[in-house]
């Protein structure tokens, strides 16, 4: 299952308390350093179900640091944790405000530091106290109470109505093997397939209302944020395809009106199920609407093979 937002606590680990302490066979202090404790940091990993792992913890605590020891024997350091975090990840600590991106340019970072080990009673040793008594406690690790949300880094998109064909169309043109039935909401989470290098999310078909929570697609609308292209997908079975794209416009600037300033491609899919003349009529009305349309069926591999090279001329 594909976990896409969660909240939780990251504590890196306590520094070590130093150690009060003196030599048995002779006058003077021998008290150790207390070690660091564990940091964490995050690194990005390709795999966009890593979120899944920490879904079900509530905090993420790093190892602290060894206590001192005598005979001025330092603590020892404790390992620094690393956490794998999905590329395009966001991460926002919910009392500084800071927030972090897991992107391909930074390979690890970074997010709790460990305490710092406090100093044994050797250290305080001077020429006016030669016994002295006391030692430092071990600084406290960093903690962070964090936001974790996941945006898919996807090249294009695929957008429309439930049963659109954009499962169908992405299963064909690229590697993905998506769940495909001919009822609403098959897709229940994002697809992502790979084409010349390039990688096209399929989300959960939108319906009316669906900025204001119904259906399914909504929350993944945020996985086509950062597109390049949108491929906007009217299935020629339906009644009305200029009523079905502005719904679907409407609820994108509803979301997020800077999704409508992507550029976007309307595919006329299932062109097989039309006769020729009625697939001339409804582009006939749809460039009315919008000058870039392709029709398009997984049954005609002409098609698919102009797809597949707007794609890759428009990845270059």
């Amino acid at each position: 299952m594909l976990i896409t937002e969660i909240n939780i606590k990251f504590k890196a680990g306590d520094g070590g308390s130093g150690k009060v302490s003196f030599y048995k066979s002779r006058r003077g202090p021998d008290g150790g350093n207390g070690g660091n404790g564990g940091s964490i940091f995050i690194t990005p990993t390709s795999d966009i179900y890593a979120l899944a792992n920490l879904s079900q913890k509530v905090k993420i605590e790093a190892e602290n640091g060894q206590s001192g020891m005598d005979n001025k024997k330092n603590g020892r350091f404790a390992k620094d944790l690393e956490v794998k975090l999905p590329l395009g990840t966001i991460i926002t600590d919910k009392n500084t405000k800071e927030v972090f991106e897991v992107t391909p340019k930074n390979d690890c970072f970074l997010l709790c530091q460990g305490g710092k080990g406090g100093l044994g009673n050797f250290e305080y040793r001077s020429s006016i106290n030669v016994t002295p008594m006391n030692a430092q406690k071990g600084f406290p690790g960093e903690k962070r109470d964090l936001y974790i949300n996941l945006k898919l880094i996807a090249d294009f998109g695929l957008v429309g109505f439930p049963n659109a064909g954009k499962s169908s169309l992405l299963k064909e043109i690229t590697n993905a093997n998506p769940k495909i039935g001919c009822y609403p909401f098959t897709t229940l989470e994002p697809n992502l397939g790979e084409l010349g290098g390039k990688i096209i999310a399929d989300i959960p078909g939108l319906i009316k209302g669906a900025s204001k929570g119904k259906g399914l697609g909504i929350k993944f609308l945020k996985h086509i944020e950062k597109v390049s292209l949108l491929f906007h997908c009217l299935s020629c079975e339906i009644e009305n395809p200029e009523k079905n794209y502005q719904q679907i416009r409407n609820e994108l600037k509803k979301y997020n009106p800077e999704l409508l300033k992507i550029p976007e491609i309307i595919l006329l899919t299932k062109t097989d199920l039309k006769t020729k003349p009625e697939i001339k009529n409804i582009l006939k009305n749809l460039k009315k609407i919008n000058k870039k349309i392709l029709p398009v069926s997984i049954h005609n591999w002409e098609s698919l093979k102009k797809l597949k090279t707007l794609i890759l001329k428009s990845s270059q």
